[in-house]
């Protein structure tokens, strides 16, 4: 008798160890399963942009699943126009949280494909900066039809040929809140105070032998009207150092240019910081 007794005793016993068991697993289960990072829905569209007698075949992308409005931030490419790169950074962007509009300043969606097209399709804007600022005007408006963006905060990025473009339009008096320029020229426009409404950071190499002639008259003048800006340089970044197609560029082309990994991840957050700060 004694050892049937010990024997549904043991039974018993093992029976609670297993339902206690389960019942941590499947604890364990929720609690890994309430931990699970969600990744952003994000939504693309093509969406063309008449602006300066042009036809600006652009690109958006925003998270689809956050209802409530949000600043949106308007990307602008390298001279190369707008390809994969600027559409991947207007990705990244939407997945911190922003509608990302990323523009095709030379309309009809021209990309090129050597120096020679680039050069001869960018120069227009170099020299004509007020061309350039119609066509970002015209991206701003786009921008805030979109239900989803808080149109009181608005933001743009630009590389190289995109970088100098938005400071040339920021210092004619465009209405975007920030402005953060990767590797961009720095000179087109002139600086004046009446105008210059846009918070600036300019993110530049100290090895790009373009753009470096023309940093201490830029800082001259920006210092001159007490403009809100930062600058910051990092060491041996060439121009482009930003984009992971720019080594073999360079090289197929004869050109100064280089990515820069570390310069890369740096600047990023220097922008995430800097548009924290101010589209909010």
């Amino acid at each position: 008798m004694n050892r049937v007794k010990l024997l549904s005793a043991a039974i018993i016993t093992a029976a609670l160890a297993t339902s206690c068991s389960n019942s941590e697993s499947k604890k364990e289960d929720q609690s890994s399963d309430s931990t699970k990072v969600i990744a952003p829905a994000l939504k693309e569209e093509t969406v063309t942009i008449q602006a300066d007698g042009a036809s600006l075949v652009s690109y958006i992308v925003y998270d689809d699943s956050v209802k409530t409005k949000r600043p949106a931030v308007l990307v602008v490419p390298e001279w190369w126009g707008l390809n994969d790169y600027p559409k991947m950074r207007a990705r990244e962007l939407a997945k911190l949280g922003y509608v990302a509009l990323a523009v095709d300043i030379y309309g009809d969606g021209k990309i090129a494909d050597n120096p020679d097209s680039a050069g001869a399709w960018s120069k227009p804007f170099y020299m004509h900066p007020e061309k350039a600022k119609a066509r970002i005007d015209a991206a701003i408006a786009k921008v805030k039809t979109y239900p989803q963006v808080d149109t009181a905060n608005i933001g743009a990025i630009g590389y190289c040929f995109g970088g100098g473009i938005l400071i040339n339009t920021a210092r004619l008096g465009d209405e975007l809140k920030a402005v953060v320029s990767f590797h961009g020229s720095l000179l087109g426009t002139p600086a004046k105070k009446e105008l210059l409404k846009t918070k600036l950071l300019v993110l530049h190499g100290n090895a790009d032998s373009f753009v470096n002639p023309q940093v201490a008259q830029f800082k001259k003048q920006m210092d001159s009207i007490g403009a809100d800006y930062k600058f910051i340089g990092y060491d041996s970044a060439t121009h482009a150092f930003t984009n992971p197609a720019s080594t073999e560029n360079g090289k197929k082309f004869k050109m100064p240019i280089a990515y820069n990994a570390k310069a890369d991840t740096a600047s990023w957050k220097e922008m995430e910081t800097f548009f924290s700060a101010t589209l909010k």
